[in-house]
């Protein structure tokens, strides 16, 4: 395991990259996309997020960026709650595990608390795991409509 306060190496950094940038060669499959030019700025950030192992800041990006998209190019409506958002037009699986996952980091729960500094020195595969499953769900959702 990488020191986790240590920079991340030049060589796990492209091999993160490598993955991130397969992924999206894999979902673009030859067609032309409207793609939200505010959620491609959000997800260039999550991307580094992702490249650096900020595994937290993936989850939580990956709700906004797949926001932003789906309100520019499926709901154009900068009113409708999150929620409704994603569940009426993310078109996979496992939104509300990442809405719920995103909810549980942002916002403290006294009594349950999701996130505590042991957490995240003691879970980093699995906030890893929960981070690379977000950045996937993030690039369906980015690539779930060609040829609009």
């Amino acid at each position: 395991m990488e020191d986790l306060f240590e920079n991340t190496t030049q060589e796990l950094w492209a091999e993160r990259q490598n993955w991130v940038e397969k992924k999206l060669e894999e979902a673009e499959i030859g067609m032309s996309y409207f793609v939200s030019d505010h959620a491609t700025a959000l997800f260039m950030d999550m991307q580094r997020a992702y490249c650096t192992g900020a595994w937290i800041s993936v989850v939580v990006m990956a709700v906004s960026v797949i926001d932003a998209h789906l309100r520019e190019t499926e709901a154009m409506d900068n009113n409708i709650k999150t929620a409704k958002l994603l569940d009426t037009y993310y078109e996979g699986q496992d939104i509300n595990w990442l809405r719920k996952l995103r909810n549980s980091y942002v916002h403290l729960n006294l009594e349950n608390p999701s996130l505590e500094t042991n957490t995240w020195f003691n879970n980093q595969k699995e906030l890893e795991a929960n981070a690379t499953k977000a950045i996937q769900m993030t690039i369906n959702a980015l690539f779930q409509n060609p040829g609009t």
